[in-house]
């Protein structure tokens, strides 16, 4: 990894930790884990106590490496500072941050509260009633917070970090778990969702930054501090095809007016349709000839940029296709 994205300046081979995401993404695998096996033995001999040592040390607060990383009044988790960048949006260069989201982001919240309530029913399934209890009122606290402050009307989204209305693919995070902390059928849910479609989903993935926010920047371009600037500013992401096609999904899900069910559907066929045309081009003839690169340019050339080969963007285009293939 560089050095100056990861904002470490000396050379002693000290483990790095800027992440305040990947604790809370095990828990959803865990459940998909659980889901696929039933393996619950393997999970309460050897995984249980790592997740309840997640979540009280959350709770208590880390500031590891600066990542003040802390529950707050409102049930809420904050992360971060303005020089120290632990979501996925990690770009920095030397101590600038490239995308500042410090304080309460949208995805590190739907992640918090879906660990929550993973870790409810498994303390509850190993018969620790009061334990369970107990993350069942954090998780009821945390959705009631986030229903209440991350909606922004003036955009008909979710703020990306409370007090930044910037609009951004993170939000769909809060669709797309286990247990979702926006309510998939709420009109705040489908307005989101419109508001995405709209500004940020292309042919090649999601843009990171919709145009026309301050500092958008759609070309990848230059040397290292300037590629760095622009890395979530707009550029293509196409792991976020996963983000929006579960998103999608959910909303269909719960729709129960016939004829807005049958308009999602058709834009669900539409979707997948166009992703199985592009794909070929995508896998044979951009970038690496059978991969998927990391970024794409957002303007209309869309050539494919960043790491010739990237394993989320062929996992997340790959899963959306093999479970749309003709049977």
């Amino acid at each position: 990894m560089d050095l100056y994205q990861t904002g470490y300046s000396g050379f002693d081979n000290r483990p790095l930790y800027n992440s305040v995401d990947s604790s809370l993404l095990l828990f959803e695998q865990v459940q998909k884990y659980l889901n696929y096996t039933s393996d619950f033995r393997f999970v309460k001999e050897k995984l249980y106590d790592v997740l309840v040592n997640i979540v009280e040390s959350y709770i208590k607060g880390i500031n590891v490496d600066n990542n003040n990383i802390y529950l707050d009044e409102d049930y809420l988790l904050s992360s971060g500072t303005e020089t120290t960048q632990n979501t996925w949006m990690d770009a920095k260069y030397g101590d600038m941050a490239a995308t500042p989201r410090n304080g309460k982001a949208v995805e590190i919240n739907s992640l918090w509260y879906n660990s929550l309530k993973i870790l409810e029913e498994l303390t509850l399934l190993f018969k620790d009633r009061q334990t369970a209890k107990k993350y069942e009122q954090l998780a009821l606290k945390c959705r009631k917070s986030f229903v209440e402050k991350f909606y922004n009307p003036d955009k008909k989204c979710l703020y990306d970090v409370l007090g930044d209305n910037k609009i951004r693919p993170n939000q769909l995070f809060s669709l797309t778990l286990t247990y979702k902390v926006l309510p998939p059928a709420s009109e705040q849910a489908k307005q989101m969702l419109e508001t995405v479609e709209k500004k940020l989903l292309n042919r090649y993935g999601l843009k990171t930054l919709a145009k026309g926010e301050k500092k958008y920047i759609e070309v990848y371009e230059g040397d290292g501090f300037k590629r760095d600037m622009s890395y979530h500013q707009g550029i293509t992401w196409p792991w976020l095809f996963g983000l929006y096609y579960d998103s999608l999904k959910a909303v269909i899900n719960v729709e129960k007016n016939k004829v807005k069910k049958k308009e999602l559907e058709e834009k669900y066929k539409d979707f997948v349709k166009k992703l199985k045309e592009n794909f070929p081009k995508m896998l044979y003839k951009d970038g690496c000839v059978g991969s998927i690169s990391e970024l794409y340019d957002s303007n209309s050339a869309h050539l494919p940029k960043g790491a010739f080969a990237q394993a989320w963007s062929v996992a997340e285009v790959y899963r959306i296709l093999l479970e749309n293939r003709e049977k």
